[in-house]
C-alpha cells in the first residue's frame, strides 16, 4: 500500500524543501508518547537509508523507515490550515482512537514494537 500525499501536502513539501535549499523528501514516522500511545514525527530527509521506503505523490516525496511503516501503511497525508495554524494531518486507517488533545493516538490492533 504505502503512503500518499494530497496535492496540498505535496505543494507544501516542495515549498519547504525549496526554501530550505536542500533535501529530497519529508520524513514521517511514529514514536511512543502521549496519553494514547503514539505520535507522528516529521523531519526533512537529506538521504535515503537502507531501511527506508520512498513514496511519491504529485511530484513530492515522503520517506518512512521500516519500523514506522507498519503504523502508517495506507495513510494519506494532507496539509491543512485551521485559523492561524497550519500543519500536516494524517488520514490513517490504522488508528483506533486519538487523545483529547489530538496529539497522540492508539492503534486498532496491537503492533509489536
Amino acid at each position: 500500500m504505502g503512503i500518499s500525499l494530497s496535492e496540498n501536502a505535496a505543494k507544501q513539501i516542495l515549498k519547504k524543501l525549496a526554501k530550505r535549499g536542500k533535501g529530497i523528501a519529508l520524513r514521517v514516522g511514529v514514536k511512543k508518547v502521549g496519553c494514547s500511545g503514539f505520535a507522528y514525527t516529521f523531519d526533512y530527509a537529506d538521504e535515503i537509508h537502507a531501511d527506508d521506503q520512498l513514496f511519491e505523490s504529485h511530484n513530492a516525496n515522503v520517506v518512512v523507515d521500516a519500523s514506522s511503516l507498519q503504523f502508517l501503511d495506507g495513510s494519506n497525508v494532507d496539509f491543512v490550515r485551521e485559523g492561524l495554524n497550519d500543519s500536516f494531518k494524517f488520514d490513517n486507517p490504522n488508528v483506533d482512537n486519538t487523545c483529547g488533545c489530538g496529539e497522540s493516538f492508539s492503534m486498532k490492533e496491537p503492533i509489536k514494537v
